[in-house]
């Protein structure tokens, strides 16, 4: 999937964690995942945390931090 399809699925709503960048409109912040993924959990593991959440999420916050617009 192209990289800017991807950061499509990355979303900021003022109302939900105070405009903080998050997926797909869910409670769930880009950082959050990041953090996770610094934090040495695996995508996989990552994926059966939240039920709804796809691969291509995981990448999109790797595009959008490495982007800089974290």
């Amino acid at each position: 999937m192209e990289e800017s399809k991807l950061l499509e699925r990355i979303t900021i709503n003022p109302k939900i964690f105070g405009g903080k960048p998050i997926i797909r409109g869910h409670r769930l912040a880009v950082e959050h995942i990041l953090g996770m993924l610094a934090a040495g959990d695996s995508p996989e593991t990552i994926l059966s945390g939240y039920q709804w959440l796809e691969a291509e999420d995981i990448q999109a916050c790797l595009i959008y931090a490495r982007e800089g617009q974290n």
